[in-house]
């Protein structure tokens, strides 16, 4: 018997948030990944993930204009924008101003090397759990990333054997403490519509402020957040080293391919 397919019974919608400005690597949404633009590499793993529309979400003309010229969908949207969030719901509104989209999936734009399963995961844990949010996690394998405060830790409601369940916090600090795992939050996200107009519309919380991350923005308003657990993290280009790493890894498969 085949497994089935939660998000059959849904109309999904992929948006990938891009901008043109990094502090630590600026202009890396056009940084050549085994000839094409990063931004392109990102839209094209969306569209292997099969769940339907791709569209992405552009700060900048050149943006846009490299998605359009590999034959993808892309948007404008206020380069004043100020977070990731705002920028998919604002380019949401202008490609379904009619809410035929009810599950929203983010995929970061600087994730080049994403295994398209992870947007399926993400997609399937929202609509199988009901949830308001759903977000990704991977065990930690390796010891400095317990202490290491640029590793997120989600800290999940599981029982042995589970592979999902709600997140009761995020945090830059090793939690929870005594025996067992800790877990590696991977900042890829589904969203019922209703829960993402609902979330663009708070004002930032303490914990946020506090921990820098948006996503404690959700749990203090008592949203639920759904975590799958992956097998593994996805390389995220934010360093010029990071970019020599996907670029290895996509040249290897390309080469793979031939």
């Amino acid at each position: 018997m085949s497994r089935p397919d939660p998000a059959s019974a849904s109309n999904p919608i992929i948006v990938i948030p891009a901008r043109m400005a990094s502090t630590r690597l600026p202009g890396k949404p056009l940084a050549d990944i085994a000839g094409l633009p990063m931004i392109v590499q990102v839209w094209s793993r969306a569209r292997e993930a099969g769940l339907g529309r791709v569209v992405v979400a552009a700060a900048e003309e050149a943006i846009a204009d490299a998605v359009r010229a590999a034959g993808g969908e892309a948007v404008l949207t206020d380069p004043d924008l100020p977070s990731g969030s705002d920028r998919i719901w604002q380019a949401l509104n202008a490609v379904d101003p009619e809410g035929r989209h009810d599950v929203i999936v983010n995929v970061q734009g600087d994730l080049p090397t994403l295994d398209p399963a992870l947007i399926r995961t993400a997609a399937d844990a929202l609509i199988a759990s009901g949830a308001d949010i759903s977000t990704l996690a991977a065990e930690i394998v390796v010891e400095e990333e317990r202490t290491n405060p640029n590793v997120v830790k989600a800290v999940i409601a599981l029982r042995e054997g589970q592979r999902a369940g709600r997140a009761l916090y995020f945090t830059r600090v090793t939690a929870p403490s005594g025996d067992g795992p800790h877990y590696h939050h991977i900042g890829l996200y589904a969203y019922t519509r209703a829960a993402l107009a609902r979330f663009v519309a708070l004002p930032p919380s303490p914990l946020e402020l506090r921990e820098k991350l948006e996503q404690l923005r959700a749990l203090e308003a008592g949203m639920s957040v759904e975590v799958a657990l992956v097998d593994t993290v996805p390389l995220g280009v934010d360093t010029p080293a990071d970019l020599e790493k996907a670029r290895a890894a996509l040249s290897k498969l390309t080469s793979g391919r031939i």
